[in-house]
């Protein structure tokens, strides 16, 4: 006999197994994104999410194994990034909504079907226009094999043990459902992701218990979360008025502070310099300014702390709310300045690097404080967390525009009108971004073959609007070609962000290369100091 019901403590056994194994072979699951690039990053994206919701557990003291499940549940939906972390984070919604229907503390194999019952129609729901070949076919495909045979399984134990075998077929099966896959010769990475934690979830009700293995591999894009959400904690602004006004070397200074914070400005007038920095060592910005001269003002904000608590530390009423505020999903220092100049006001670090969490958009939200707010996300995999928490804000209508990459986003902010109403704003933005073609130059970190395409390892790939036409060893004959696909006699602007490989005199070419597509075109060329993206282009 193997064991009949799972109590919670199993249940936080399991829950713990599945995300150990998943962040254990998270690098494997990331390697079977289907495009080549090196930002494929679902098994970290669903990695992120459990384990948001597994702190959330283990800080959780309970007997109840149903306000368990609703804290992991909790902890998940905000720590959900990606396409399939958010319905990973809805699967175990569902989980938790199969728990309450149930009448005991305890899980036994009608119990633990009935979460699998709910966990597949929640995850369900999550998604606008399911697709079939993805991690909700191998959800919907497990439950309805096991559901078929309920009673010729004799026990919990075995009624997990076969929705991870018809989890295991279906997933290999993901090919025949979705050609890009097979052409791509992977099997759906979020699909394998599920089958990673449910294996877990196995290996716990057979009595082992898995320990993270060595991360140096698999934690790098969750470090870079941490540092890309906030890196420094404190806003230091200074006016210094100098001893030696003559002698002032705007870079000297520059230099010594750059060394200790970032988002530095320094602006000198006459004898008066004026210092904005965000660092971790206030202290060591002022002493390094008393050393210039006397300090006329200072300024040290915590940006750990919201409005609402400084207000009220400082018995200062709260601010209006602004009418519209504008969240945007960006990365590259130059792509990020262009964006605040357009009109951003809040700037969510990540995108095509690092996917934000749910929680980081809820957090924007509460931030900006306004009465409307519109979300441009940049980028596909971005759009399901930004809709989750749009979902989860009461006091805010959030209306997230259909912006699936940077090009599409910034034609976006083009359209956007202060004056204007949410509801106008949104349809001028969406109607800007039906009008732009999306380009991408960027590399290839393995052979495969898409839409007819083959892929060597370390070609230069030209990607149109999602689509990748060229693969070449040479950086400017993928950008030509990419150019003579997005460029036709009717547009009429074309605009380069390019990145930080990117020499000199490549960037001096560009114009003349798009000019000879089409000699009318008005070209705009923006050093947005990206990574791995050497071009990002946006055609009118």
């Amino acid at each position: 006999m193997g064991v009949s019901s799972i109590d919670v403590t199993l249940f936080r056994k399991m829950v713990m197994n599945g995300a150990i194994n998943l962040k254990n072979n998270q690098e494997e699951v990331n390697q079977l994104n289907v495009f080549p690039v090196p930002d494929g990053d679902t098994g970290t994206n669903m990695s992120m999410t459990i384990t948001s919701g597994v702190n959330e557990m283990t800080n959780f003291e309970s007997s109840s194994i149903i306000d368990v499940a609703k804290v992991l549940s909790r902890g998940a939906l905000m720590g959900a990034r990606g396409n399939s972390g958010v319905i990973l984070s809805q699967f175990l919604r569902g989980v938790y909504v199969g728990l309450k229907e149930n009448t005991t503390n305890e899980l036994d194999k009608l119990g633990l079907l009935k979460c699998f019952e709910s966990g597949r129609k929640i995850a369900f729901k999550a998604v606008t226009e399911p697709v079939e070949g993805t991690i909700l076919t191998v959800i919907r495909e497990s439950y309805e094999k096991v559901n078929a045979m309920i009673d010729d399984i004799a026990d919990t134990e075995e009624l997990l043990r076969k929705y991870l075998e018809f989890a295991k077929d279906t997933l290999a099966h993901t090919p025949d459902l979705l050609p890009v896959l097979k052409e791509a010769g992977v099997v759906d990475s979020g699909g394998a992701g599920f089958v990673k934690i449910i294996e877990g979830w196995m290996l716990a009700l057979e009595g082992i218990s898995l320990e993270v293995a060595d991360a140096k591999t698999n934690s790098a894009k969750e470090a870079q979360a941490k540092k890309t959400e906030l890196k420094y904690i404190y806003d230091v602004e200074t006016i210094i008025a100098l001893k030696k006004p003559e002698s002032f070397e705007s870079a000297d200074l520059v230099s010594s502070i750059s060394l200790v914070g970032d988002a530095l400005t320094v602006t000198k007038d006459n004898d008066l310099v004026k210092v904005h920095v965000h660092t971790n060592k206030p202290g060591k910005i002022l002493d390094i300014a008393l050393k210039l001269g006397d300090l006329i003002t200072v300024k040290v904000d915590n940006l750990n702390v919201k409005p609402q608590v400084k207000e009220a530390a400082l018995g200062i009423k709260e601010a209006p709310k602004k009418p519209i505020a504008i969240i945007s999903v960006c990365f590259g220092d130059g792509i990020i300045s262009t964006f605040k100049e357009m009109g951003v006001d809040y700037i969510i670090s990540g995108g095509q690097t690092m996917n934000p969490s749910t929680e980081s958009f809820v957090e924007a939200i509460k931030e900006v404080h306004a009465e409307n707010v519109i979300i441009i996300p940049n980028n596909g995999n971005v759009v399901m967390a930004a809709k989750q928490a749009a979902n989860l804000v009461d006091d805010v209508n959030v209306a997230v525009i259909k912006a699936k990459t940077i090009a599409q986003g910034f034609s976006s902010l083009m359209y956007y009108d202060p004056e204007s109403d949410l509801e106008t704003n949104v349809t001028n933005m969406e109607e800007a971004i039906a009008n732009v073609t999306s380009g991408e130059v960027t590399y290839s970190v393995r052979d495969t073959e898409i839409g007819g395409v083959k892929i060597n390892t370390d070609d230069y790939m030209g990607i149109a609007n999602g689509k990748i036409i060229i693969s070449t060893k040479e950086r400017k004959d993928a950008l030509k070609s990419l150019l003579g696909d997005c460029i036709n006699d009717d547009s009429h602007m074309v605009t380069f962000f390019y990145g930080k490989d990117v020499k000199e005199d490549e960037v001096s070419e560009l114009e003349d290369i798009a000019t000879s597509i089409n000699p009318n075109v008005d070209v705009e060329i923006i050093d947005g100091k990206q990574e791995i993206y050497s071009y990002i282009i946006a055609v009118e």
